[in-house]
């Protein structure tokens, strides 16, 4: 049993199983149902709420004039074919739509559905004279597939908002003329325009002076940003109160708001392992409950003195109503499809519900240093350069070399020497994995990067890089030792708060890093970290993972680089940071934090529990109130008004606990 609100985006239908127009059209490419019986709970949708109510509001008011007209208002007319005609016309605005799915369930194969379990109940009460017992277990039913429908709906919502953050079309100026086209035709290098409260419809580099956006679609933070110009500006920003203009940099479908969208819309294809339990187990179940019962009905003749056909068959009947696990095949999904909604508001991708559940059990935090737990933008502090050494000549080298690397230290040194001499012809240049670079320049090899570097090609220099605090890049030309520069980087506001947070969850937090020993022991220090470990290779860090799962441990890796991607892949759950991280990195994560805040992550952690304390509550009261009201129904103490209950009223209890985490602060 395969509920649609596993599918973010999909055909809404509504009890009679019609789909709007509007809806068909935009949603087309992504429609389709995984449900069994084709069945969707996400009727309050469209926004019309009387529409959709309308039907069992008909039915409660003939329900209720019947029951007067048996109860309290006694009409000689009221007897016959007129009550039993009365009772059939409440039963049909609610019984009918349920009448139909159980009908193109059995024609596709799934014989054993809710509904089939619905109808057998309801018309087998109209078989016995209990009329108003079968309207009122249909009505409350349908009460309660609507209410599932708005949860279900309002648990989208989140999700909903980011996938129409997309726009279908932008405005291109080309030869001073303002052209509006697709999207999805503009190429790289075109110039985009935006109005002031527009959204930016592809990645681009942002060629106005200044401009501010709202980047709350992409990070949850509501605070504007400012960028400057030549700054990375990123599809669904919103532009502030000034025109401004991008250079479009990236491919419609490569942008990183469509890797989110895609994120996002297979997000609910990677079952957590309750989901999947409850799928087999409905399957398994439902059948059971019918064939026990028709025992129920028919075997007490065998052993029974005064057996009474329609006693028992009423028992059945109440048995089947109670038996419905609807209320376990849709609150479950909801809770994790909550879990994930709540995750992408708070700027969380979860690539799937697994994670969610992986997540909550997490007892260690890895984590990289550059660009995780500081800002990643790097500053030149100092410059030593040996005497015998023209100082300017060789800067101007180190900065053309470095135009070869996209590494924030290369950024940090072009900002520092200014902009590149085009006349250096730069011959043979490489990249070392975790040393740096090394290039032919006028014949002789320059070497850039740390003193693993000078030691690699037998470079003999007369310090112990120990002794400095801040990132070193070592510098060799001729192989010669020529100097340094010392870089440092800024820790991120809320680093110190997001150990503090894991601490007081008991996650053990380690951190690892490319960067030289002193310098992540000084970090380490004053996040209060008490594990780091420096100087290490993408292999190194791979291996120290390795020692820590040895332990039969769980363990989070959190990275940006290219070079964390394997240790991300390894890990019991990856995750990446999504502003600043390498597409490699956010491919390879099971979450990503958008907004590169390192407080995210024991926030993502307490949204899995969250999650999976709400799922498991749910699971517990079904079973425990379903069993409870099956053993009363099987005895004859229980009747349909209890049935009911024990079947809308649980779905219902177990939705409103579901929805809960929506609008829990984490």
């Amino acid at each position: 049993m395969e509920h649609t609100e596993e599918k973010i985006i999909k055909k809404k239908k509504n009890q009679s199983g019609c789909c709007s127009a509007h809806e068909e059209h935009k949603h087309t490419e992504n429609e389709g149902h995984d449900h069994d019986h084709d069945h969707d709970h996400d009727h309050g949708s469209s926004g019309n709420m009387f529409q959709m109510f309308l039907p069992a509001i008909i039915s409660f008011v003939l329900l209720l004039i019947g029951i007067g007209f048996d109860n309290y208002f006694p009409q000689s007319w009221f007897s016959g074919y007129v009550r039993i005609g009365w009772y059939i016309v409440a039963y049909l605005p609610v019984g009918l739509p349920v009448l139909k799915e159980a009908y193109e369930s059995i024609t596709k194969g799934d014989v054993f559905s809710e509904f089939f379990l619905m109808c057998i109940a309801t018309i087998g009460a109209f078989a016995i004279g209990e009329y108003p017992e079968g309207v009122a277990v249909m009505l409350f039913y349908t009460i309660g597939e609507n209410f599932q429908g708005l949860a279900v709906s309002r648990a989208k919502s989140n999700i909903k908002s980011l996938l129409d953050q997309r726009p279908d079309e932008v405005n291109i100026i080309e030869n001073n003329v303002t052209t509006k086209i697709k999207a999805a035709d503009v190429k790289i290098g075109a110039i985009i325009q935006l109005k002031a409260g527009e959204k930016l419809g592809l990645d681009g580099e942002l060629m106005s002076d200044t401009a501010s956006f709202n980047t709350a679609a992409l990070t949850g933070e509501s605070k504007p940003a400012t960028k400057k110009k030549g700054e990375t500006v990123l599809a669904g920003m919103i532009n502030g109160n000034t025109i401004a203009q991008v250079k479009v940099t990236t491919d419609y479908k490569d942008s990183k708001l469509s890797r989110i969208l895609e994120m996002v819309q297979n997000a609910t294809t990677k079952k957590a392992p309750a989901e999947l339990f409850i799928r087999k187990f409905a399957k398994i179940y439902t059948p059971i409950v019918v064939y026990l019962a028709i025992a129920i009905c028919l075997l007490p003749m065998l052993f029974v003195d005064n057996y009474v056909f329609s006693q028992w068959l009423y028992r059945a009947l109440v048995f089947l109503v109670i038996s419905c696990p609807c209320a376990l095949v849709i609150s479950i999904p909801l809770g994790y499809f909550g879990g994930i909604g709540a995750a992408s508001k708070n700027g969380i991708l979860f690539k799937g519900s697994n994670f969610l559940d992986s997540i909550s059990t997490i007892q260690n935090v890895v984590m990289d240093k550059t660009g995780t737990m500081t800002e990643g933008v790097f500053k030149v502090q100092e410059v030593i350069i040996y005497h015998d050494v023209n100082k300017g000549e060789i800067l101007k080298m180190v900065n053309a070399l470095e135009s070869q690397s996209t590494h924030p230290v290369a950024t940090a040194i072009h900002n520092y020497v200014g902009e590149i001499d085009t006349s250096i012809e730069l011959k043979n240049v490489e990249e070392i994995s975790g040393h740096g670079l090394k290039a032919e320049i006028n014949g002789k090899e320059l070497h850039v990067g740390n003193f693993k570097l000078m030691d690699k090609f037998g470079i003999n220099y007369d310090l112990d890089p120990n002794e400095v605090v801040y990132t070193t890049i070592a510098i060799a030309y001729d192989k010669k030792f020529a100097g340094y520069l010392t870089i440092a980087d800024e820790i991120k506001e809320d680093a110190q708060e997001t150990v503090s947070k894991l601490k007081a969850l008991g996650v053990q937090v380690t951190m690892l890093s490319g960067d030289k020993t002193n310098v992540v022991q000084f970090v380490a220090r004053k996040l209060g970290i008490a594990n780091a470990f420096g100087d290490l290779l993408p292999e190194d860090k791979v291996n120290k993972l390795n020692e820590i799962k040895a332990k039969n441990q769980t363990v989070a890796f959190v990275g940006d680089g290219v070079n964390d991607a394997p240790v991300i892949a390894l890990s019991t759950v990856g995750i990446a940071m999504g502003g600043l991280g390498s597409d490699a990195t956010i491919e390879t994560a099971d979450i990503v934090i958008q907004d590169d805040k390192p407080s995210k992550i024991p926030m993502a952690i307490n949204i899995g529990k969250q999650t999976k304390k709400i799922v498991w509550q749910n699971i517990t009261l079904a079973f425990v109130v379903k069993a409870f009201v099956l053993i009363l129904g099987a005895g004859g103490l229980a009747t349909m008004w209890e049935a009911v209950f024990a079947d809308v009223g649980v779905a219902l209890l177990a939705i409103l606990n579901a929805v809960r985490i929506q609008k829990m602060k984490f």
